[in-house]
């Protein structure tokens, strides 16, 4: 059976627990279980046409709360740069892959509430699937969260905590609630499960090319949800012989909120001491304006082992690439497109970026 450990201090706690967070340390759990078997290109004809597919490598299965979220298309842009068309899950946004593992372990363990906290996409992805799982939902949003997605949460019928301040206020509150008894948190940022959902993104890039990788994978990084689910695919396909060499990942952020791309310019472990303080400045991309995001090192580290690198992005370049990705068919919101802003110009190499917001989340940006 899995179990969580803590990768600072080596902590563990049984996954039966609701223990949210490294009781030593407060910091995030990691996740310890070993693949049911082997996972080969030919063992999956035939099989559901969902991220379920992959049920070797993930830590669940046989779920009672999907929506048949996965298997989005990719789609050739340029010579080199494809998209990976995540927009395309059931409430628009890559979020499903990672929500649809907490809701399903939160449905196992049947909490009298789950907790989540968000900047709008994982916080409608969790209120969905906590109703397909019938579970009482409290979402904690901060103020200036799009209209969109919060009606987007209420209309999944989980109750709306709007808070004052930034993202950091809101995880804030949000991990205050979450200590109270019998309650699960549902947070994609502490909970290793949803990092084993949005590794299946990296799995379906490898399925749908044919047994290979693109030379690099270009993500936009605010927690590092999806950044550190294909660092676990790379290195689990890599580990398996299923590739014979782990793709660069190209980690964007919002230059106005960079905290750890200025972390590895330096060369930095983690984040660096003397970092913003205060609230988190103005960004179009809302859905990665984090300045501190809890696993830092981590996703630091993964950027290294992959030879990849950090890119930041204006918010001119911002606007552009939406109308620029608009204008060839993909109407995808601001955050969305930071990875088309900083790499769809590549011609020296194959690259696939995730249009991961579907457009109608935030509309144009003003």
């Amino acid at each position: 059976m899995p179990s969580y450990i803590c990768p600072q201090d080596g902590t563990r706690a049984d996954t039966a627990a609701l223990t949210w967070c490294c009781p030593a340390c407060r910091g995030p759990w990691d996740l310890e279980f070993e693949a049911a078997g082997a996972l080969s290109l030919n063992s999956l004809t035939g099989r559901v046409n969902s991220l379920w597919r992959y049920e070797e490598v993930l830590p669940l299965s046989s779920p009672t709360t999907t929506l048949g979220e996965g298997r989005t298309p990719l789609v050739p842009v340029t010579g080199t740069v494809s998209a990976k068309l995540d927009f395309l899950m059931p409430t628009l946004s890559f979020k499903d892959r990672g929500a649809v593992m907490l809701a399903e372990v939160a449905r196992r363990l049947s909490p009298e509430r789950v907790v989540a906290d968000s900047s709008g996409n994982a916080g409608t992805a969790v209120a969905a699937y906590c109703a397909r799982a019938s579970l009482p939902c409290t979402v904690y949003v901060p103020e200036g969260t799009s209209p969109k997605k919060t009606e987007q949460i209420r209309a999944h019928g989980a109750h709306l905590e709007i808070v004052p301040g930034d993202r950091e206020a809101t995880a804030a509150a949000a991990r205050a609630a979450a200590d109270a008894p019998g309650t699960f948190y549902a947070s994609h940022v502490f909970n290793p499960y949803f990092l084993h959902g949005t590794k299946t993104y990296v799995y379906e890039l490898w399925e749908d090319l044919g047994g290979r990788l693109p030379d690099a994978i270009a993500v936009p990084v605010g927690n590092g949800t999806l950044l550190l689910g294909a660092a676990l695919a790379t290195a689990e396909l890599h580990a398996r012989g299923l590739i014979d060499r782990r793709p660069a990942l190209i980690a964007v952020q919002a230059e106005n909120v960079s905290p750890l791309a200025a972390a590895f310019r330096t060369g930095a472990e983690d984040l660096l001491p003397d970092g913003p303080a205060g609230p988190a400045a103005a960004t179009l991309a809302e859905g990665i304006a984090i300045p501190r995001p809890p696993r830092a090192r981590a996703i630091l580290a993964a950027v290294r082992e992959s030879g990849g690198t950090f890119l930041t992005v204006t918010e001119d370049q911002i606007r552009a690439a939406q109308l620029d990705l608009a204008a060839r068919g993909f109407y995808v919101e601001t955050t969305g497109v930071a990875c088309w802003a900083a790499v769809g110009g590549w011609t020296d190499r194959s690259v696939v970026v995730p249009l991961c917001g579907a457009g109608l989340k935030t509309g144009l940006a003003g």
